[in-house]
């Protein structure tokens, strides 16, 4: 079981992202606050928990925690900024979005900028760690996942159904056959031989 909470009786934000290394769309992050005696066994990294337990968990997070917003970041935005910088603005606009105003922000990784002032600490491996971030994992990942399956749909032949962005051989080879997509990543090195292509 996860813990709970940082220090007792405060609101804590929990804070994660998905789809940095990601080669298109947008980076995704949700933040969570949970209620002091919540507790689900099986709440963990999202990236550990098979997708239909993901998405049964997804549900019962939103319908239990406090409060609960995703927020995110362009691809052009993630170009323009830094992959790094565009996912901090995503988990600010997260924090921004919430209904209810955390006391204090649990951030996973270990680097963070707030624009607010809110005291925060960040957990490396805090998805594995503390029950709040690993619901903010588990709602980012389903956002996202779910995003890139409709994306698909618009831009056939990489794959992001299955792959949702990631680096994988069916998505690089349909970028070999098909170019980048407008929803590619212009900063990121697509493809190994090159170390970007013209768009």
């Amino acid at each position: 079981m996860l813990l709970p909470y940082l220090k007792a009786n405060r609101k804590e934000a929990g804070c994660d992202e998905v789809g940095r290394g990601c080669l298109c769309g947008p980076v995704v992050a949700a933040a969570v606050i949970l209620a002091p005696d919540y507790a689900n066994e099986w709440i963990n990294d999202s990236k550990k928990i098979i997708k239909s337990r993901r998405e049964s968990l997804a549900e019962e997070i939103k319908s239990q925690a406090l409060s609960w917003a995703i927020g995110s970041a362009t691809v052009a935005e993630i170009d323009e900024l830094n992959i790094l910088n565009a996912s901090f603005l995503a988990m600010n606009r997260a924090v921004d979005a919430l209904d209810v105003s955390p006391d204090h922000l649990l951030i996973d990784g270990n680097r963070f900028k707030s624009v607010r002032d809110i005291g925060f600490d960040c957990v490396v491996k805090g998805d594995g760690k503390f029950a709040s971030i690993a619901a903010a994992s588990i709602l980012a990942k389903t956002y996202r996942d779910e995003l890139m399956a409709r994306l698909s749909r618009d831009y056939p032949g990489y794959g992001w159904e299955r792959n949702v962005g990631y680096p994988t051989r069916e998505h690089r080879e349909g970028i070999r056959k098909l170019g980048p997509s407008p929803l590619h990543r212009k900063s990121f090195r697509l493809l190994p031989e090159q170390l970007k292509i013209d768009l």
